[in-house]
């Protein structure tokens, strides 16, 4: 994957004659799974990119400043808003939203302990609930109360008081622990 810079005119976009030209970047990276470039303007936000561009709108536009985290996605496996992350930050890079988090078309252990415990409400917030909590349990499989807390501190919901997204992520992490056979 390469990284170059284009204008407008130079991408073959045409425009209007003296139009200023707008620098574009030919992003690189792997989205779920699958290497891609595209065409971007240097300025797109990587929540832009993945909804308008990669066509994948799990991701969710909340607060538009980094205080909700309705945005989360996993770059190289740890949580990052999408909201104030530039595309082009993003080059060379393994990006995975909720939808690449599924397993085999079916939703994950996690997606699924999020359904079934009620964690998830009127679900806006749940994609980024769901990718911060993944970050957690890829890098610690068996979270205290107060781990689980930590890691989705920057996650806002409006329609819960987080128990059931805290037992959510309890079960999740259980299931995998018994699917890996380290608990009974």
């Amino acid at each position: 994957m390469t990284s170059t810079t284009a204008t407008t005119a130079q991408a073959g976009a045409g425009g209007a004659p003296g139009a200023k030209k707008r620098p574009r970047t030919i992003l690189g990276l792997t989205l779920n799974g699958r290497e891609r470039e595209d065409l971007i303007p240097d300025g797109l936000l990587l929540l832009d990119y993945l909804r308008e561009v990669a066509g994948l709108t799990g991701t969710k536009q909340g607060c538009d400043g980094g205080e909700c985290g309705a945005c989360t996605v996993l770059v190289d496996d740890q949580p990052r808003l999408a909201c104030s992350t530039l595309a082009v930050q993003v080059q060379g890079r393994r990006i995975e939203t909720v939808e690449g988090l599924t397993e085999g078309g079916t939703m994950s252990p996690l997606q699924q302990a999020f359904h079934e415990s009620l964690g998830a409400q009127c679900g806006f917030c749940t994609p980024g609930m769901i990718t911060a909590a993944e970050a957690l349990l890829r890098r610690n499989p068996d979270p205290s109360v107060e781990e689980i807390k930590t890691a989705m501190g920057g996650n806002l919901c409006r329609c819960t008081g987080y128990v059931k997204i805290i037992e959510s992520v309890q079960v999740a992490a259980a299931a995998r622990l018994t699917r890996k056979g380290g608990r009974s």
